[in-house]
């Protein structure tokens, strides 16, 4: 299934975020940017690198007006532990959301059904919970949390500058491009 411009379900999880246990639903997530960062588990390998990553640049996100919202199939007291036991998960302040029910990665199909957890998802959804991004990993492939932001950002941008698009690798500050038939077999 295409996720773009896809809106995101109504969904409620329990969550555990820097240090309380929370509830969250997708009015939580309106009115803001939302990075959906799904991993397949807590206690695991890769995962602790990609979270603690996201947590190195959770000011960026927060700069750029988004929230990251870590979610995998494990029970927010899994992830209440994980983060008291574990000095990289411990320093991680956005929420990290419980899908012990499977609402979101039902709606995302993102489970694997051999292991019962999640793969490696991101889904970048606007202010108004509508999909602009989204990339799915194998379990054994890890991501860029530096790349998540810029494609945020570029995200951000087109959606603002509906006329111009982001070439690769951009960032923000440098040039966009404006399609025109005066561009074709220019660039």
């Amino acid at each position: 299934m295409n996720y773009i411009n896809k809106e995101i379900p109504d969904f409620t999880v329990n969550a555990y975020q820097a240090g309380e246990l929370k509830t969250f639903n997708k009015s939580d997530l309106l009115g803001k940017w939302s990075v959906i960062f799904f991993y397949p588990a807590d206690f695991s390998f890769v995962c602790p690198t990609e979270l603690s990553e996201l947590q190195d640049c959770y000011d960026e996100f927060k700069a750029a007006n988004a929230e990251v919202y870590s979610v995998s199939v494990d029970s927010q007291f899994s992830h209440m532990s994980w983060a008291e036991t574990t000095d990289t998960i411990g320093k991680i302040k956005y929420p990290m959301l419980s899908d012990q029910k499977h609402q979101l990665t039902d709606f995302f199909n993102i489970l694997d059904e051999d292991s019962g957890q999640a793969f490696r998802g991101v889904f970048i959804a606007n202010p108004k919970g509508i999909i602009k991004s989204y990339t799915v990993n194998a379990m054994g492939i890890g991501r860029n949390a530096k790349e998540i932001l810029r494609t945020l950002q570029a995200a951000q941008f087109v959606e603002a500058h509906g006329d111009n698009v982001c070439p690769a690798n951009w960032h923000p500050g440098e040039e966009t491009i404006k399609p025109s038939g005066d561009l074709v077999g220019k660039i």
